[in-house]
């Protein structure tokens, strides 16, 4: 190949690799804004929850947050939550889910918060990532099936014990199990300390936050 050929060769290889590469950093521009975009999309409709005082018998913004946090650290594609109430929680996971591709299942026994809860899920965008179950969570967790990367139990104290029981064989080695107001639960917190294929850490301020892993 002549010198002047072979010149330009390179130069339209090096032309060709940096379209590339800017066409690669815009694709990633777009997917920025767009997780940006989703994100403020579902803080407007967990700010106006709270200021409108919709977030009956739900967490804690900073409970919240650690419901978020351990979504996405753990990179949750199947989460599952007892005890739905308006959806505040569940949109908490839903943000941490943003970047996992992950869908939520989340059951709620009372009619009406059932409702609620959907239509603030169409309203922060997510209701495609949704999926809200009525009835007795304890009838209906036979329609679920493994693997679960994430559960979060929030529902009716005394059946804490039984929901983690019949959930544990269909979480994944290294999935987590976090349970909301343990101060308010002993049998909950000595089940999750005997079990030895399980590692807790409680949060004990205010009402209280277990995070269990199932170890790999």
């Amino acid at each position: 190949m002549r010198k002047g050929a072979w010149l330009i060769a390179v130069v339209l290889v090096a032309a060709v690799a940096l379209a590339q590469q800017k066409g690669g950093e815009k694709k990633m521009d777009q997917t920025a804004q767009t997780r940006v975009a989703a994100e403020r999309q579902i803080m407007a409709v967990l700010d106006r929850m709270a200021r409108t005082h919709q977030t009956y018998l739900s967490v804690p913004a900073d409970d919240g947050r650690a419901l978020r946090l351990l979504a996405e650290t753990s990179g949750a594609k199947h989460a599952v939550e007892i005890g739905t109430s308006t959806g505040y929680s569940g949109l908490w996971i839903c943000l941490g889910m943003l970047g996992t591709g992950g869908r939520l299942t989340t059951f709620e026994i009372d009619r009406e918060r059932a409702a609620e809860a959907r239509q603030h899920f169409r309203e922060a965008g997510v209701e495609q990532m949704v999926t809200v179950t009525e009835g007795d969570a304890h009838q209906q967790l036979s329609k679920i099936t493994g693997p679960i990367d994430y559960v979060f139990i929030d529902a009716e104290k005394e059946g804490y014990t039984a929901y983690l029981r019949r959930l544990l064989p269909l979480v994944r080695p290294g999935g987590l199990i976090l349970a909301h107001n343990v101060n308010m639960v002993p049998d909950y917190v000595k089940a999750v300390k005997a079990i030895p294929e399980l590692e807790t850490i409680f949060f004990m301020q205010g009402e209280g936050l277990a995070v269990t892993v199932k170890k790999r």
